[in-house]
């Protein structure tokens, strides 16, 4: 299945509301950010380079490889839903990212009204993303 990678962006003042409670990580080798079927710990922002998600059925056949670029927030269905991740993402080497935990997502949302709807607009586009992606099989 392909994915639209730019179904994953969000829109500059929602990258820079997230980046303010953000720890930013520097990738200096491939780093898996989190696992399909791993509890959420919280959500990744792409500043530079690339990462590659990938969803594998349980007998371990691929289903979705993509890669994403600049702007892209990771893992965001499953912090909103808190159930596991249904992808995993591997951050390649000289990615630059940002790491928001569950709690500092939670506080953000809360203080920001205008925020929940520009994650749902991420949300809405990955959906329509997929549902795509399965029509073009």
């Amino acid at each position: 299945m392909n994915l639209d990678p730019t179904a994953f962006l969000g829109d500059p003042e929602l990258i820079q509301a997230l980046e303010q409670q953000s720890a930013p990580i520097l990738c200096e080798q491939d780093r898996t950010l989190f696992r399909q079927g791993d509890p959420p710990s919280g959500l990744y922002i792409l500043h530079k380079g690339e990462a590659t998600l990938t969803m594998r059925t349980w007998a371990g056949e691929s289903v979705i490889s993509l890669q994403t670029t600049a702007g892209s927030i990771l893992g965001l269905p499953a912090l909103i839903a808190n159930e596991p991740y249904t992808l995993t993402a591997v951050a390649h080497t000289g990615a630059q990212f940002s790491f928001i935990s569950r709690d500092d997502y939670a506080a953000l949302m809360q203080s920001n009204p205008m925020l929940p709807l520009k994650i749902l607009r991420v949300l809405a586009a990955e959906v329509h993303s997929a549902r795509n992606a399965m029509l073009h099989r």
